[in-house]
């Protein structure tokens, strides 16, 4: 196994690299290296530019439109865009329900979500969480009852992510209660526009808008909007999940942000106590070693050979990771860290002290953090999960 670039793929490399600091906006850069609040005209400016490229959907095969990058070069591609300080790119639409449709979807499907999606045009949302059915989605209730041409979907979404910007959603619902409970799902396309839907903020203790209830009332759903088979739903969760769980390891940005915590540290001369370094040298060699985790899978997908399916032991190393990081971010900037308001911040406020630019938004970043533990599958759940497929 050899973890080295070719000389090929460090000039892939340095095309991406050239391409992203003559196309990245810098005031959208400047915001993700301070951890600033994006809007979403950020965001999808971001995307729109990544899709006049043909890239928002990098991950991609050329016969759907995509570059048709192997491996190495989808992740020198994140990686580049990590640390120029781009916005990681939504994943709902290209990351998640992208790769479900190419692998289930009916041709139909394909000609009509595909390029909407390419293009950073159509904002998608995810709707598996439910009270109740977080961790175990095959409890989930959202009914969907067929009726001639339509299906009639009623019930529950929660933590529904950015779901106010939604243009459609990917929702698994109910349409039997028969057999196992794995076996009664069914995974729909549902038009956000449409009578019935309701969106209601869930608002954070940090003050943001991020997460949503999302009520269907008597919402009728085409039946041609059914992806693949009735009742077959879970196959295709799962399939996507694999593909949530390894973006949130998110590698490339944990090692923007350990550049960013060696800056506070420095700033708040802690950077000089060795105790601190430790931790700092601790978590430094704990990424390169999830780094090396993600190089080795990508040369196994890259020679062929069928690797392990890690994508949950990837995510358990990349969100702990997360949060150690966001902890020692706060630790750093001591009680600096503390204020978060959005407002004066956004007007240009950046204090008397010297890290006080830096510092601001960490109390606020710390506490989101401490969700990527759960979702997408809890770590614990995913512990189970690696001990029965990788350890036997």
């Amino acid at each position: 196994m050899d973890l080295n670039f070719t000389p090929e793929e460090q000039a892939f490399r340095q095309q991406i690299r050239g391409w992203v600091a003559e196309n990245l906006p810098k005031d959208i850069s400047h915001k993700v290296h301070n951890a600033l609040r994006l809007s979403k005209d950020d965001l999808q400016r971001w995307a729109k530019i990544l899709g006049k490229q043909g890239w928002h959907g990098w991950a991609w095969p050329t016969q759907f439109g995509g570059p048709g990058w192997n491996a190495i070069q989808r992740h020198l591609f994140e990686e580049e865009c990590a640390l120029a300080g781009a916005p990681r790119v939504v994943p709902f639409g290209p990351v998640m329900v992208a790769p479900v449709i190419m692998a289930f979807g009916s041709p139909e499907q394909q000609k009509r979500h595909l390029p909407g999606i390419m293009s950073g045009d159509v904002w998608w949302s995810q709707g598996y969480s439910e009270p109740g059915s977080g961790s175990d989605l095959a409890s989930v209730k959202c009914r969907a009852e067929r009726r001639g041409d339509y299906y009639v979907v009623n019930g529950q979404k929660t933590w529904t992510t950015l779901g106010q910007y939604g243009d459609w959603i990917f929702c698994l619902v109910r349409t039997s209660t028969e057999g196992k409970p794995q076996t009664g799902i069914s995974f729909l396309l549902i038009d956000m526009k449409s009578p019935g839907i309701t969106v209601r903020p869930i608002i954070t203790m940090d003050g943001e808008h991020e997460v949503n209830e999302v009520w269907f009332d008597n919402v009728e759903v085409p039946a041609d909007n059914l992806v693949g088979e009735e009742n077959k739903g879970w196959t295709y969760a799962k399939y996507l999940l694999a593909h949530e769980r390894t973006n949130i390891a998110d590698v490339n940005r944990s090692k923007r942000e350990l550049e960013r915590l060696k800056r506070i540290a420095k700033a708040e001369k802690v950077y000089d106590d060795v105790r601190f370094r430790d931790e700092i040298a601790k978590l430094e060699v704990d990424i390169v070693a999830l780094e090396m985790m993600v190089l080795r899978v990508l040369s196994g997908e890259k020679s062929g050979k069928q690797s392990l399916d890690v994508a949950g032991l990837l995510k358990i190393r990349g969100s702990e990771i997360q949060q150690r990081l966001t902890e020692l971010l706060m630790l750093a900037a001591g009680p600096f860290s503390v204020p978060f308001i959005h407002d004066a911040m956004e007007a240009g406020w950046q204090g008397d002290h010297v890290g006080a630019a830096y510092c601001a938004p960490l109390a606020a970043t710390y506490f989101n953090v401490r969700k990527t533990t759960i979702y997408g599958g809890s770590n614990e759940v995913q512990r189970n999960i690696v001990a029965q497929t990788v350890l036997g």
